[in-house]
């Protein structure tokens, strides 16, 4: 069994707290296969993460780059992508021979996601820092429209990595990004998780605002840290 957590933000997002050695460390020890970097328009914590990727656990390049529509997530990537118009960053991933993903579809979307899904690879339908309503929506979405699914847990803290997970199946063995990539696309994945707890999503998030705002109270009182060994 491969499994992959495909939504994972390092310390080059401004609103994560996880180190790359950190990432690395957490994923191998919860069993993962491998992890996609997907910090927020910008690719260079996905490849300093890469250059610590070992024979048995694989990194792979992406970003959730902003859009007048919403988040986009490209895997696969080797050059950054720059905030721009929905479509031309689709465009742009696609020119990367990259995959496009919509992520959490319901969640702070600029525009209604089915005007949206048609020009997406994949979907993903599981997302451990929304609710499962939202999430339950967004597999109701890809079935309509016959996407293949992905899940991330979209860690930004130590405790969320490997919280949610795509399983590849139907595969004894893979020699690259290319085997990867293409059992993903032909939809042979199966969704693994749950939602983190209510109070364990708010927490994080309210973490991503200290660091987004450079506030340290946190850091001072030792509560960052211990939360986040």
């Amino acid at each position: 069994m491969y499994n992959f957590d495909l939504h994972v933000h390092s310390i080059y997002s401004k609103d994560s707290t996880l180190k790359p050695e950190r990432i690395i460390k957490i994923s191998k020890k919860k069993g993962l296969s491998g992890i996609a970097i997907t910090d927020h328009n910008t690719i260079t914590g996905a490849i300093k993460i890469k250059s610590l990727e070992s024979d048995d656990f694989m990194v792979i390049l992406g970003s959730e780059i902003t859009t007048d529509k919403g988040d986009v997530i490209g895997l696969f990537l080797n050059e950054n992508i720059k905030p721009r118009r929905f479509i031309d960053v689709i465009d742009a991933i696609n020119d990367q021979g990259g995959i496009s993903i919509l992520p959490h579809p319901y969640k702070n979307k600029l525009a209604d996601p089915v005007e949206l899904i048609k020009n997406v690879d994949m979907v993903e339908v599981m997302n451990a820092r929304i609710s499962k309503k939202l999430n339950d929506k967004a597999s109701i979405l890809s079935k309509k429209f016959g996407k293949s699914i992905v899940a991330g847990s979209d860690a930004h803290t130590s405790f969320e990595v490997g919280r949610v997970q795509s399983i590849l199946t139907d595969i004894k063995t893979f020699s690259g990004s290319e085997d990867v990539k293409k059992y993903l696309l032909n939809g042979n994945v199966n969704i693994w998780g749950n939602e983190s707890p209510f109070h364990i999503r708010m927490l994080s998030t309210g973490i991503g605002k200290y660091n987004k705002a450079g506030i340290t109270g946190l850091v001072k009182a030792g509560l960052h840290k211990v939360l986040l060994r």
